[in-house]
């Protein structure tokens, strides 16, 4: 039986994938790693589709890192 993956390291596969195959670690910046606002946007759909949280764009540049995405994530379930 395997390991869940933590929902940061989810989040970060997310944005590899966004990002054109960078790696990513549960803590890099968002925009040290080349991202924009039209990445941004179109990780921000996919959240929403994925985890059916809806992230401002606000919040989704302050939080910077797949981990702070993820702990919006958690609390955008927690209130649903």
């Amino acid at each position: 039986m395997s390991t869940p993956v933590p929902l940061a390291q989810e989040i970060a596969e997310l944005w590899a994938r966004h990002l054109n195959g960078a790696e990513v670690g549960v803590d890099d910046d968002f925009f040290a790693l080349g991202g924009n606002s039209l990445t941004g946007i179109k990780i921000i759909d996919q959240v929403a589709q994925d985890y059916g949280v809806q992230l401002s764009v606000r919040d989704f540049y302050l939080a910077q890192t797949p981990a702070r995405v993820a702990e919006l994530i958690e609390q955008g379930r927690a209130v649903a």
